[in-house]
């Protein structure tokens, strides 16, 4: 008597997808603002100035320390220059925060956008939506997950929120075919 043995494999089939982020490279940023440091070290106009940059990497915060605010509008400036030129958008650093007195110092904190926030992340879904494209948009934390049957489906899609201004800059990331 003979055994038959049913060998079942289960083919999941993956359909393609991609991930919509907003980040920034640490080291790169780390690069950009040693740079921009350098560089005010080195402006006349900063000769025997106590002015600081400092990135403080847990908190994603770059504290920026001077005398007055035409200082500090300097070293943001720097800053900025410094980011373009290592290809990290602008848009990264939140400058809504005001500057305020400690002492006879004046203190502005930059802080550098990571991730989407729930507003950002129901734009985003509402872009899609309106598009009437064939895929499914889903938030996943801080970052949206967009999947489709068509890659040229989330191309297309690709294309739709790269035209759009939505305050920060989005990366797509993790393609999968």
């Amino acid at each position: 008597m003979t055994k038959t043995r049913l060998n079942l494999h289960f083919n999941f089939i993956s359909m393609p997808s991609f991930d919509i982020v907003s980040k920034v490279d640490p080291q790169t940023l780390d690069n950009a603002i040693n740079v921009a440091k350098k560089e005010i070290l080195n402006r006349y106009d900063f000769r025997d100035s106590k002015s600081t940059i400092d990135l403080d990497k847990k908190e994603n915060v770059i504290n920026l320390v001077s005398e007055n605010s035409m200082r500090i509008n300097a070293m943001i400036d720097a800053i900025l220059t410094r980011m373009v030129k290592q290809g990290i958008d602008g848009k990264s650093l939140d400058m809504s925060e005001e500057e305020y007195a400690s002492g006879s110092m004046i203190k502005k904190n930059l802080k550098v956008r990571t991730g989407l926030d729930k507003e950002v992340s129901k734009k985003v879904v509402k872009l899609i939506k309106d598009s009437k494209a064939k895929v499914t948009p889903a938030i996943m934390d801080d970052m949206v997950r967009v999947t489709g049957k068509k890659i040229d489906d989330l191309q297309e899609i690709i294309g739709l929120l790269r035209k759009e201004d939505l305050g920060i800059p989005l990366q797509f990331t993790n393609m999968k075919s």
